[in-house]
């Protein structure tokens, strides 16, 4: 069977050639189909949940010299949001250029006076698409994205907002998993990129004085493609991004998503990845989410799903908000893109395509962790489930496409 060009892998097929060959087939694979060309020389560090993520960004803040630029959907309360404001509002008075890009949507919560703090110190902030001011199709088009970057040498990226939900280890329900990215070497200018196409639509100024244009040095071995996703007419990068990654999984593709509410492109696409030998594992909330209609939304497909051979876990401890996908130990995908409708279809999105085994090796630790700390779902139970959650999946057929 060949898939989108790609040879099938049998089940218990030998991995095939070797790592950098198989890395190279697919870095090619990427640039050409999404014409966005990889670079090399970067250095990536995953970053496990709020304990590693908050220190790691905040001390990039206040070292910083010359600018920083920061995109975040959500900004809401909680002692964090202080001290990132507090961090931004110091290097704005010492004369850091500050940027702050807020959604006008999912940061709505921002305290008053926080804005007026940085407002007073020099930060410049600016609102993408505030619902008030729009019509209703611009209002159903967000600004996802999660981006800062730091003297344009070192940024951070992943599916962490700002707010106190994300603090902590994932120890109990008050505290979400996630994970976040630092990244120093070329691919921060893809992710400036990211930035500074939102920014563009939100200020007259798109770069100062301050902005050095320095050159980057190769500080590490992976090789990264940033993709952005952006809201149009037709078949979206984002999109493209992932049918790759599906397409030319050989032996194992995982997936751990806050929300996942596919269309049966995708799910047929999940389906025919695992039948031909693929072993596709799917990480989704369980107990814990917040966005239950999402949540019911992707459990209609589960039977189809698991009749395939999807394997279906939900995490129990707490919110699972991470957006990660690993291929066969040598590729991976993170960033702000949700396996739904809404990230791929309605809200601007940037995503890292990493070439890399080892950091693939430590998200694949992380996802075996939280395995552990999750259920499967089993098909015969789920076919035998209540009449009240079919009716649940039912009820949100007519909105599926904007969760």
């Amino acid at each position: 069977m060949i898939l989108d060009g790609v040879p099938a892998a049998s089940a218990g097929e030998d991995a095939p050639a070797d790592a950098a060959a198989r890395k190279q087939r697919l870095r090619r694979r990427l640039e050409r189909l999404i014409g966005v060309a990889a670079t090399e020389g970067n250095e990536l560090v995953p970053l496990r949940n709020g304990d590693e993520i908050f220190p790691a960004m905040l001390g990039a803040v206040r070292s910083a010299q010359y600018t920083i630029d920061m995109m975040t959907f959500v900004y809401w309360r909680g002692r964090i949001a202080h001290d990132f404001a507090l961090a931004l509002a110091e290097r704005a008075r010492a004369g850091v250029r500050v940027r702050l890009l807020l959604d006008g949507f999912g940061a709505k919560e921002i305290e008053q006076e926080l804005l007026d703090l940085m407002d007073a110190a020099g930060v410049q902030v600016a609102w993408f698409r505030k619902p008030v001011w729009l019509s209703p199709f611009k209002q159903n088009h967000r600004c996802h994205r999660k981006a800062l970057i730091v003297d344009e040498h070192t940024a951070f990226t992943g599916g962490v907002g700002i707010a106190e939900e994300w603090c902590g280890d994932a120890r109990n329900p008050r505290e979400w998993r996630d994970t976040h990215v630092r990244v120093r070497g070329p691919a921060v200018d893809g992710i400036a990129a990211a930035f500074a196409q939102n920014w563009a639509e939100c200020h007259e100024e798109l770069f100062d004085d301050r902005d050095r244009f320095a050159e980057h040095e190769q500080v590490g071995s992976s090789i990264v493609q940033v993709v952005r996703g952006s809201a149009s007419l037709g078949w979206q990068d984002m999109q493209t991004l992932i049918r790759v990654m599906l397409a030319s999984a050989e032996r194992r593709f995982r997936l751990a998503t806050a929300y996942f509410a596919p269309d049966t492109y995708f799910v047929d696409l999940l389906c025919r990845t695992a039948r031909r030998g693929v072993r596709v594992e799917i990480l989704l909330p369980g107990p814990h989410t917040d966005q239950r209609a999402c949540q019911i939304a992707g459990q209609q497909h589960y039977t189809r799903l698991l009749e395939a051979g999807v394997r279906i876990r939900q995490y129990q401890p707490t919110m699972m908000h991470a957006k990660i996908i690993t291929v066969d130990s040598v590729a991976s995908l993170i960033g702000s893109t949700n396996f739904n409708r809404r990230s791929m279809d309605h809200d601007e999105e940037v995503m890292l395509a990493v070439l890399d085994e080892a950091f693939t090796a430590d998200l694949d630790r992380d996802y075996d962790a939280d395995l552990e700390r999750s259920e499967e779902i089993v098909l015969g139970r789920w076919r035998r489930r209540a009449a009240a959650q079919r009716f649940k999946e039912a009820a949100v057929t007519p909105i599926r496409r904007f969760l």
